[in-house]
């Protein structure tokens, strides 16, 4: 076929054009080798942060994000919620809070790359561990494990996911962000458990997993045997000293959760890691060649609604760079951003260069790394516990206590982890009251009804399960029988053994007794003194404070009472009545719609236990973050326009005799400028007339 010089120049451009775009496709994809991830044909040191979506607003993305690439980071790394987003089986929801897709795309917008840990077992402090309650009740499932079940909903789910980003071309491999994808997680904690048919999942989940092709490589935490080409990675406060490294020498030093607190539970104190002993372990990995570092959580955020795992409190990892509320935590924001600086200034030397170790004193040391002559870095470090000065290339340096100290040129520092030179450094974080409810006036009630065992229809004639009963609609499940004796106990011991996490007893419609588990010892016993007689009710009230979220057969774990006794006599297996939930919570009363249906009376001066309050607030001037001061309360969850903010549990104290938290995020965007709806359910006796609204500043 002829060809006319027109037709020539416009197959010649089209070559052009397809062997650019074939240039771009190569440019875009993601590889490793044992020193560092390849991204672009660029090997990488990479530092990165969690922030989860659903633990924040889609209106708060755009600054957690900004606020993470002003502190250094290059990448955000985010687990999947699979019981965020498929609560019952085959209905999905990725609106709201739950738009992944969103979400990555605004990290994309603002040139940082993505980790997506799909799991789809996340843990996380999460209720159910991310799993959803519907996996429970399918025949002869064993989560987590060589189980063909558990394994066709995790595969289900897992490719959902992955097609929903190719269908959103973000994979890198696409010229998206994400750059990593994770399959299950810390699965070496369990693994043991399982016996052989845990071995045998791993390398199923792990050749699942490359089937999906997402065109980038994938992560096992805490995964030693991680089967390649899965990078195994490491988890903790301290990899530069704990991780055994990668499971082959083609594989990079990762490190996937860098602690930067510690997750707290209700009556525990929070955990407070210093700025300089994350910078010091962080330079230790990067000094180990390590490449890739990732703090969990960078953002912590909210546990929104009843989210939260067993005790775990509303609010998460508020210790970390950015606090709960998105503001910039000092000192660890800035020394953070102080130490990626100075590494970025010699990554090029670090991955390239060849690295010696050279013996500066008993404790201390010098990683050296040199390209050329003139191309040299070094790590001083010392892990001692006093003062050091040391010689190195005849120049005197002093070493802090367990610091490091970073020679860009192996000559001058520019940064010692254990010198924090933030001039923020004495900011503190300050709640500004705006609006108290301090009037009888401005609250209405409502009393939640104490279920007979006549008003019942779900029975049985044993303790039921409160896990399998209730399927995580609701903290409370109702436990009721009638006392049929013509011999009256008088002065009786009404014992009860629970799982629940908390029990409120109740005789004809009287509270008698209250008791509650830990996080670390979650069975308990209640014991109350109570003048029983022929036809009394006995309601106990059951309430966990989130799922389970760790540990082996998941699906075993079970809540609720276990035996019921009254002076010795065991009323554990007789004819029980139950009630799933509250009505109030039927009813949904905690919005507009809902709290019309009920009657609320005017607030009088007697508190009573399982009471609902209701009032209205404007919302404060400004941009600063809103909380709630519920101090005065005791243990309930609360609700804003129809939004959970959080279960509060104030009674429940530390060992210092104070609450493990008092105030709870109000997002703005949750707001109206005015008739903001605030609805409480209160289990035990606060006082909503002390409760403030606040705002939030760092002076």
């Amino acid at each position: 076929m002829m060809l006319n010089p027109s037709s020539c120049f416009f197959y010649s451009s089209l070559l052009l054009l397809l062997t650019a775009a074939a240039f771009v496709t190569v440019l875009a994809t993601v590889t490793y080798d044992g020193r560092s991830l390849i991204i672009d044909g660029q090997h990488r040191i990479l530092f990165s942060g969690s922030i989860h979506y659903p633990r924040s607003t889609p209106e708060m993305w755009p600054d957690l994000i900004t606020k993470a690439k002003e502190g250094g980071l290059d990448v955000i790394q985010t687990y999947v919620f699979w019981n965020l987003h498929e609560p019952q089986q085959g209905q999905n929801n990725f609106s709201g809070r739950r738009d992944l897709v969103r979400f990555i795309k605004e990290i994309q917008a603002q040139g940082l790359y993505v980790t997506l840990r799909i799991g789809p077992y996340i843990e996380s402090e999460w209720t159910y561990g991310g799993l959803p309650l519907w996996l429970h009740d399918i025949p002869g499932i064993t989560f987590r494990t060589d189980n063909n079940q558990y394994k066709f909903h995790m595969q289900r789910f897992a490719a959902k996911i992955v097609n929903l980003m190719k269908s959103a071309n973000l994979y890198a491999s696409q010229g998206g962000p994400i750059i990593l994808s994770q399959i299950e997680n810390e699965y070496g904690n369990v693994e043991k458990a399982y016996h052989e048919q845990g071995t045998s999942y791993i390398r199923w989940a792990a050749q699942m997993a490359v089937g999906l092709n997402t065109g980038v490589p994938w992560v096992m935490c805490k995964q030693d045997d991680a089967p390649d080409p899965m990078i195994n990675a490491c988890n903790g406060m301290k990899c530069g000293t704990t991780f055994k490294g990668p499971n082959s020498p083609n594989k990079p030093s990762i490190w996937t959760e860098n602690w930067t607190s510690f997750y707290q539970a209700f009556g525990e104190k929070p955990y407070l890691r210093s700025a300089e002993d994350i910078a010091y372990n962080v330079a230790l990995f990067i000094a180990k060649k390590g490449s890739y570092v990732n703090y969990y959580m960078y953002h912590g955020g909210t546990n929104f609604d009843r989210t939260a795992s067993a005790y775990i409190i509303t609010a998460y990892y508020d210790e970390a760079p950015l606090d709960e509320y998105g503001l910039v935590r000092q000192p660890k924001w800035d020394h953070l951003k102080e130490l990626h600086a100075a590494i970025k200034s010699c990554s090029d030397t670090l991955l390239n260069g060849t690295q010696s170790i050279i013996t500066l004193g008993s404790q201390q040391q010098a990683y050296v790394f040199r390209r050329s002559s003139k191309e040299c870095a070094a790590f001083l470090e010392n892990s001692g516990g006093k003062e050091s000065t040391v010689k190195f290339q005849n120049i005197p340096y002093v070493l802090p206590p367990r610091s490091i100290s970073i020679l860009p040129d192996c000559k001058k520092v520019t940064f010692n982890s254990g010198k924090v030179s933030t001039q923020n450094n004495a900011r503190v974080r300050a709640m500004i009251p705006q609006l108290k409810f301090n009037t009888a006036e401005r609250w209405k009630v409502y009393t939640e009804a104490i279920p007979n065992f006549d008003d019942t229809k779900l029975r049985a004639n044993k303790l039921l399960d409160q896990i399998s009963t209730v399927k995580d609609t609701s903290d409370y499940l109702w436990y009721t029988f009638r006392f049929n004796d013509k011999a009256p106990i008088v002065q009786s011991l009404l014992r009860v053994l629970s799982q629940g996490h908390v029990l409120h007893a109740f005789i004809n419609g009287v509270l008698v007794g209250s008791g509650h588990g830990t996080l670390d010892s979650r069975s308990f016993v209640t014991e109350c003194k109570v003048n029983l007689t022929n036809g009394m009710n006995v309601s106990l009230l059951s309430a966990t404070v989130g799922m389970p979220a760790s540990g082996a057969y998941l699906e075993s774990k079970v809540a609720g009472l276990r035996s019921v006794k009254v002076q010795g006599r065991d009323f554990t297996n007789q004819a029980w009545g139950y009630q799933v939930g509250l009505q109030g919570e039927k009813l949904q009363i905690y919005t507009d719609i809902g709290s019309s249906k009920v009657q609320w009376g005017n607030f009088q001066s007697s508190v009573k236990p399982l009471t609902w309050y209701q009032t209205t607030f404007d919302a404060p001037a400004g941009k600063d973050p809103v909380v709630l001061n519920l101090g005065s309360m005791g243990k309930g969850l609360a609700w804003v326009n129809g939004q959970g903010i959080g279960r509060y549990w104030l009674s429940f104290h530390t060992e210092n005799g104070d609450p493990s938290q008092t105030w709870y995020h109000i997002p703005r965007s949750l707001l109206k400028s005015t008739g903001n709806l605030l609805v409480l359910f209160e289990e035990e006796t606060g006082n909503p007339l002390e409760i403030t609204l606040d705002t939030v500043i760092y002076k």
